[in-house]
């Protein structure tokens, strides 16, 4: 294109007749291939536009002092653009290198989540507000342990390599808990503990913790984070906290320790978790995106194909652009051949249940508030 540029500015010289008059306009040739091309390639331009601006202004008569202005603004732009061009590649290799360390930090810290993790079919999608940065303070952990499938969805307070360090902190303890402690509130406890000693004052992470210790039964830890969307019977529900606790790090301000809910869990029941910057992304008109009304349109038999319709709507939602780090991650307990009935095969959501507690609350079995934090 800038080669373009120059024969063409050369083009309309001979055609016009009109001596100098456009031959200034070949200096837009080396000052595009700045943009565009390596060092080498603007200085070739570059030099086809000097000598066709020597050619053309023999051509027309032109005035040596003339012809001596263009030809230098020529020459000082061409090196300018040169110049610019060095420091375009160099840093386009930085940027590449950092986005290298980015991706190894989102593997180590944002592990892939397989397509089956113990008994449970899975998918997850992620997206950084910051789309060079590729990861950010939003965090997820989906692992099966001895005492059963345990997840994490949390929120780091802040952006930046701040959050990035504190979601990691969490991510660690998290894992190392989740396979020595047979108790789900035990393993929020030194999540607790570790942040107490490690974040600051004004610091603190939101999160919800579950976990399937045994068949039918969904543990829900919800520390001060967004509520899950349980689906069940082609319904889809939030799971509200029975007794809301502030966010991880923040307990030893409120003395206040997390409760335990106990979920019936069948097969065919599908959990989503997800980020505030989910539900809080919002259109042109202001308006939220409605997660739970997006979760019963797209609910499928396959998690994958469902979490993949969310991110898309959502993405059009806010018409390409996240304001705010956001995470989806879907549990579904598949169906099996003994628990399918034969003449009523399982039939996918199509419809939502208003969003209120009222299902939740029907849905709960127990609630241990008094446990050990």
């Amino acid at each position: 294109m800038p080669a373009l540029i120059v024969v063409a500015v050369a083009v309309l010289d001979l055609l016009g007749g009109s001596g100098m008059t456009w031959l200034p306009l070949l200096a837009v040739g080396p000052a595009l291939a700045a943009v565009t091309s390596r060092p080498r390639t603007v200085l070739r331009i570059g030099l086809l536009a000097v000598v066709l601006a020597a050619v053309l202004a023999a051509r027309g008569r032109a005035s040596g002092g003339e012809e001596a202005i263009v030809l230098s603004a020529l020459v000082a732009v061409t090196l300018a653009s040169s110049l610019a061009s060095a420091l375009r590649v160099r840093r386009e290799q930085v940027l590449a290198a950092v986005r290298s360390v980015a991706e190894a930090a989102q593997h180590a810290l944002l592990k892939p989540v397989p397509a089956v993790v113990g008994e449970f079919q899975a998918a997850v999608r992620y997206s950084a507000a910051e789309a060079e940065a590729r990861i950010g303070g939003d965090l997820y952990a989906l692992l099966s342990t001895p005492h059963g499938v345990r997840a994490i969805v949390g929120d780091v307070r802040g952006k930046g390599l701040p959050a990035v360090g504190t979601a990691a902190l969490v991510l660690g303890v998290f894992r190392e808990a989740a396979y020595d402690e047979p108790d789900l509130l035990e393993v929020v406890g030194r999540i607790e503990r570790s942040l107490s000693r490690n974040l600051g004052s004004d610091d603190f992470v939101t999160a919800v913790v579950v976990g399937y210790p045994r068949d039918g039964h969904m543990e829900v830890v919800n520390c001060g984070h967004a509520p899950p969307l349980l689906v069940h019977d082609g319904m889809v529900a939030p799971v509200e906290p029975v007794d809301p606790v502030p966010p991880l790090g923040l307990s030893g301000l409120t003395g206040e320790t997390p409760g335990l809910q106990v979920l019936p869990f069948e097969d065919g029941d599908q959990l989503l978790l997800y980020t505030d910057g989910v539900t809080e992304a919002r259109n042109h008109s202001r308006e939220f995106y409605p997660l739970t009304e997006g979760m019963a349109r797209h609910v499928s038999d396959e998690p994958s194909r469902t979490v993949a319709a969310l991110h898309d709507e959502l993405q059009a939602h806010v018409g390409g652009r996240l304001h705010d780090d956001a995470a989806l991650l879907l549990l579904r307990k598949p169906v099996t051949a003994d628990s399918r009935p034969a003449a009523e095969p399982h039939a996918p959501v199509t419809s939502p249940v208003p969003t209120g507690p009222q299902r939740t609350a029907e849905a709960l079995t127990s609630v241990r508030a008094d446990a050990p934090a």
